[in-house]
């Protein structure tokens, strides 16, 4: 994901993962409206707006979500990072960031809310969308399963809050609002990176700190919406954070793989589209970023299929330009195993399209 500051030097805005701390929740406050009966008449319009809450009650309101949601957050300890992580179930399972498990299989997990720490082992790990379920060996009192919310109902200008154990400060909470959806982020793989490409992602602005990977952000009714994982950085600032910018996979894909890996032990079904190929970013003569070369397209894959062969260079994909790896994963993260797609491509001197009909990552 890129973005600029509309100044004469503009900086790219860069995902990092919130890694050697990783946890965070948000909470987000879904606004209804309501409407009269089919034939009832219509109430007088009121010149008078609606009095906002007072700061005492929106008070009350964090203050009761943090109440209900932070006994469904807790602290995930590796031997070379801390995360965070969401009760999933009554069974004992969490969901977290893989990029907090990593490559490790057992773990120290203690309850936000205070308590010692219990032993939880990987039950399956998922990078391409870096999410992982652990689970408890023992069942710590206290605990208890989280709520998750509607991602389609998940809007911009919707308080959250975030919950998770950001620098290690354990039951950590902060606030902000929903600044986007269905923002596509591809996760680098330095520093712990899965190198995932995740698509609608919600954009934060609620604080979100190494360490807070993982956690959750809720909204006002005390459901999860999203599982924060990235931050972003600024190049001018040496790579350090760029403030109120932050990311979090949405409820929807987290119960999707959640779902899967407690019941299979693993991803039976990704849900994500794919070429079937191995490739790799190629240079023009000007050293820029000019296509994805295939590499291996194997004759049963999606790509292979509809005629792709080694040496092809990808430029385009549908409507979208294709120049590097990271692009061409971008461009198929918005769609599905089955869809059909254009492709077009250089082979030798010639360019060429061909129809693809997506496989399964």
């Amino acid at each position: 994901m890129d973005a600029s500051r509309g100044h004469a030097r503009a900086a790219a805005i860069i995902p990092r993962l919130l890694f050697s701390l990783t946890a965070a929740a948000c909470a987000v406050a879904l606004v209804g409206g309501c409407s009269s009966g089919g034939n009832a008449a219509a109430p007088e319009r009121s010149t008078q707006a609606a009095a906002p809450l007072s700061a005492n009650e929106l008070q009350d309101d964090y203050q009761a979500v943090i109440k209900n949601v932070l006994p469904s957050v807790v602290q995930i300890e590796a031997t070379e990072s801390l995360g965070s992580g969401v009760v999933y179930d009554g069974k004992g399972h969490i969901v977290t960031n893989a990029h907090v498990v990593g490559q490790e299989k057992t773990f120290k997990v203690a309850a936000a809310t205070g308590g010692q720490p219990v032993t939880a082992r990987l039950v399956s790990s998922y990078p391409e969308q870096d999410l992982a379920v652990i689970k408890l060996e023992s069942l710590p009192q206290g605990l208890k399963p989280a709520k998750f919310g509607d991602s389609a109902a998940v809007d911009m200008g919707q308080i959250v809050l975030a919950m998770g154990s950001p620098l290690g400060l354990s039951g950590s909470v902060t606030q902000g609002i929903v600044s986007a959806t269905g923002r596509t982020v591809s996760e680098g793989r330095t520093g712990g990176g899965t190198g995932a490409t995740i698509a609608n992602m919600v954009q934060t602005s609620a604080a979100i700190n190494p360490g807070n990977s993982g956690g959750a952000l809720v909204n006002l009714d005390s459901e999860v919406i999203g599982i924060p994982t990235l931050a972003a950085i600024d190049p001018e600032m040496g790579g350090g954070s760029a403030p109120g910018i932050g990311f979090a996979i949405p409820a929807s894909m987290v119960r999707t793989v959640a779902d899967q890996i407690v019941k299979d032990g693993k991803v039976t079904d990704s849900g994500r589209a794919a070429l079937n190929i191995t490739g790799r970013t190629v240079l023009n003569d000007a050293y820029e970023p000019a296509g994805v070369a295939v590499v291996e397209a194997p004759a049963n894959g999606a790509a292979g299929e509809a005629g792709l062969k080694s040496g092809d260079v990808i430029t385009r994909l549908g409507d979208t330009d294709i120049t590097t790896i990271t692009s061409l994963s971008e461009a198929l993260a918005s769609r599905r195993p089955g869809d059909k797609v254009t492709v077009t491509y250089v082979r030798g001197t010639a360019t060429e399209k061909t129809v693809v009909t997506l496989g399964e990552l």
